[in-house]
């Protein structure tokens, strides 16, 4: 008889955006004339750039002419598209070979994927607030899970503790869902703790293009040690627009080993195994990113969400309520006031002002008392919140 993956039974039902769209829904049925602004989802609102569209019709093209078609493409990604994002790490001073980019569909896909390298004892270290997918991908592998609490006292940016033990770590910076960017320094910690402990740093880059202060840094490979501990994946969802189109890389240094076998090849093994590639069509569109039009489309985007993180943060200011983000990555994680929980918060937000955003506890325990705003919404729908906000607020 056919056993089934029992750890399945362990993941707890995923019912944070379920529950918010419920709420939603109800109250919208009991007040079919009031306008709901949407400052949750992380989902972004504005168009692919021209320079990205162009590319997409160009390889669209290229499919109907005879002498121009692509059919497979290399499992690891087209070297067209590695040496564009070898470039870009290149102006940060990070030299990669294009052998170490490996082009994906997308972070969240490529979070679960990697788990293929780590046997299944090897435990789990997440930092939490935390986004989700870390906690279930291991769960569904059955691995032993070490949760490290971050809090208004850290930052919401822990450090190793003495005696901390764990084979994997998950880092986010800028983070989702607290906003919070490692410095240098911290992540040097990090660094010297996975080498010194022999353990591997999955590093989640998906919000490095929303940093605004130039000391602090995008990639984990600007840290001195980070090639013989650390894989880094990345994605355009944010960057560029591509929750819809699906496109990513992951870079794995070849001198990273587990146990003397190295995890570069190990990874090149996986994707020639179970993947056909990303299609041709995306990744000339993700090439295109990486252009000088491209990245100056990309950042009048980015500019628009960074605004709109302006507009939340001098109104949670004119309050005094305490918060992370906003300034370097599209989230801003505040304190509930009067002791609210984060659901509390939210019902509170939704009846008196139509305002929408994530309660804490949908990222983890640590999450009590705490809610996410999004900036990826329209600046109209984020400017009048912010207004009723402050309003709001002022009451409580």
């Amino acid at each position: 008889m056919i056993k089934p993956n029992k750890n399945y039974q362990n993941l707890k039902d995923s019912y944070l955006f379920y529950n918010i769209s419920q709420k939603i829904n109800e109250y919208l049925s009991e007040n079919p004339n009031k306008r709901i602004y949407r400052l949750g989802i992380g989902d972004v609102t504005l168009p692919l750039c021209p320079a990205v569209i162009t590319m997409l019709h160009e390889a669209v093209e290229d499919q109907s002419l005879k002498d121009r078609f692509h059919g497979y493409m290399p499992e690891c990604g087209a070297d067209f598209l590695r040496e564009e994002i070898r470039k870009y790490y290149e102006q940060r001073g990070i030299t990669l070979s294009l052998e170490e980019v490996f082009v994906s569909s997308g972070a969240s896909d490529e979070l679960g994927d990697i788990l293929d390298l780590f046997d299944k004892s090897s435990s789990a270290l997440i930092l939490e607030p935390a986004y989700p997918a870390y906690v279930d991908a291991n769960i569904i592998a059955g691995r032993e899970i070490i949760h490290l609490p971050a809090s208004k006292e850290n930052g919401f940016l822990p450090e190793p503790e003495d005696g901390l033990k764990a084979d994997l770590i998950y880092l986010c910076s800028p983070n989702n869902p607290t906003g919070a960017v490692f410095s240098k320094a911290q992540l040097k910690k990090w660094v010297d703790f996975a080498n010194e402990n022999q353990a591997i740093i999955l590093f989640d880059a998906a919000y490095e293009a929303f940093i605004e202060e130039e000391s602090l840094p995008h990639s984990i490979f600007e840290i001195e040690g980070a090639r013989t501990c650390a894989v880094e994946i990345c994605s355009l969802s944010k960057t560029a627009g591509f929750t819809g189109t699906r496109l990513g890389y992951t870079i794995i240094p070849k001198e990273l080993f587990a146990d003397g076998i190295n995890l570069n090849t190990m990874w090149m093994r996986n994707r020639t195994t179970k993947t056909n590639g990303v299609s041709y069509i995306i990744q000339k569109g993700g090439a295109a990113v990486f252009s000088p039009e491209g990245q100056r489309q990309i950042h009048q985007n980015i500019d628009v969400y960074k605004n709109n993180a302006r507009i939340l943060s001098s109104a949670l200011d004119e309050r005094n309520i305490w918060y992370t983000g906003g300034k370097n990555a599209p989230y801003i994680w505040m304190k509930c006031p009067d002791n609210m929980s984060g659901w509390e918060f939210f019902d509170y937000l939704l009846r008196e002002i139509q305002v929408v955003g994530t309660p804490g506890e949908g990222f983890g325990a640590c999450g009590n008392g705490y809610f996410r705003f999004s900036t990826f919404g329209s600046t109209e729908d984020t400017e009048i919140a912010a207004e009723k906000l402050k309003e709001l607020l002022y009451r409580v």
